[in-house]
């Protein structure tokens, strides 16, 4: 755990390492991560917007030779592509898969039960929404297929997400991704990119912790 912390806080260095280490397969590991971010339920910890962010800056910058249309296209592919996992999973096993004798463990279940209370508040919209929210984006998909959400529909809002996520997040590293203040302070960027992305689901959390008071009663008035 202490290394995913430092990979994602350092996330620039760790990416120069990866690009000096296996040039063009680079694009093949960060499809792979941010596939496996939303595709696998159980491992909803890995870099997402800050590995776009990172990325981006990366192939904005001539020394490194990447391709920012390259990092876009394989970025879509793999966020639809994950999700769509995803939502085959929780589809075929759902409720059996997460209490599932070993799966179940590695399924952290206050998380799943935060993101159906997310789906049942937002509907359809929730699909949307999630992909900006690490953690509840891997489970948002697994829920949507265990209420029955059709597949179709559940692909439109796919896409959608996916298209203005990607385009956010790689075009923020590629236009700012080089300013010398950006670059000195890279790990408080991409710590700030966290805090901001965790924003709406702290604020649900909270939100759901509240307890509700009853209605006043009204006391009549005499005639």
């Amino acid at each position: 755990m202490a290394y995913l912390i430092d990979f994602v806080l350092h996330i620039d260095d760790h990416l120069v390492n990866i690009v000096n280490t296996f040039g063009g397969s680079t694009y093949l590991i960060l499809f792979a991560i941010i596939f496996v971010e939303t595709g696998a339920v159980i491992l909803p910890f890995l870099p997402g917007d800050s590995l776009l962010f990172a990325a981006a800056a990366l192939a904005a910058n001539p020394a490194y030779g990447l391709n920012i249309w390259l990092f876009v296209a394989i970025f879509l592919l793999a966020a639809i592509a994950g999700d769509s996992l995803n939502f085959y999973l929780g589809g075929r096993a759902g409720a059996a898969l997460s209490n599932h004798s070993w799966f179940g463990k590695l399924i952290n279940k206050d998380k799943l039960a935060q993101s159906e209370q997310f789906f049942k508040k937002h509907g359809p919209l929730a699909i949307f929404l999630g992909r900006f929210m690490p953690i509840i984006r891997t489970f948002v998909p697994f829920t949507a297929a265990g209420s029955q959400f059709p597949y179709r529909r559940f692909l439109k809002y796919n896409v959608s997400a996916a298209l203005t996520w990607v385009f956010i997040c790689c075009g923020g590293g590629y236009f700012f991704g080089n300013i010398p203040f950006v670059k000195e302070h890279f790990s408080a960027v991409v710590l700030g990119i966290i805090v901001i992305s965790l924003i709406p689901a702290i604020v649900g959390w909270l939100r759901g912790r509240r307890p509700s008071h009853p209605a006043p009663r009204r006391i009549p008035e005499d005639d």
